[in-house]
């Protein structure tokens, strides 16, 4: 059983631009009053892609523990860039590091699994202890997640309350769902 993450390297860099975004918000190129509001909105963007796909859409770095190594058969996020460090406690109660050598990422699109290399075994692990996955995730999102992202920015960006009176609100038909419907892990 995988337990909730925990980023620890934020994205350096996100899905889509200042630029992108303050043109779908109809906002001149050269005018920055707006750009603090709108890197906001940027973020938040791609923080409800990933919740809602539970795919990372931006490299970021990080750390999940698990119960067991059959848990690696399905990692609790994707898609997979590089594995940092694969630490556990050993029966003696000491923290120990897995080699590199011992196996194999597998960086199957959004369903990444680690596997053990031909003739290795996964160690012992203390009872009741948890192994510990830190890897770098993320990379280049899809075309239409960053369009599902711009419709959400430009969304947002007009509609800066929760609530709107005196309108009559409708979901636009495909929409953010349907763009990100394709992308969802586990689904």
């Amino acid at each position: 059983m995988w337990y909730p993450s925990t980023v620890i390297a934020a994205p350096a860099v996100e899905p889509v631009t200042l630029a992108e975004a303050k043109e779908q918000c109809g906002i001149l190129s050269g005018e920055t009053h707006f750009d603090t509001q709108i890197n906001r909105l940027i973020k938040a963007a791609r923080k409800h892609a990933e919740e809602y796909c539970n795919a990372r859409f931006a490299e970021q770095t990080i750390v999940s523990q698990c119960d067991s190594f059959a848990d690696f058969a399905r990692l609790s996020e994707g898609p997979l860039k590089s594995v940092t460090s694969i630490t556990y406690i050993d029966p003696a109660g000491d923290e120990q590091s897995i080699d590199a050598s011992v196996y194999d990422a597998h960086k199957d699109g959004l369903e990444p699994s680690i596997g053990l290399k031909y003739g290795r075994v996964w160690p012992r692990i203390r009872f009741g202890s948890r192994i510990t996955l830190t890897a770098i995730y993320g990379g280049q999102a899809p075309e239409s997640v960053q369009h599902a992202m711009l419709l959400l920015i430009g969304h947002w960006f007009v509609n800066r309350d929760a609530v709107v009176t005196g309108t009559i609100a409708t979901t636009i038909p495909m929409g953010v769902d349907a763009l990100l419907s394709n992308h969802r892990r586990g689904a």
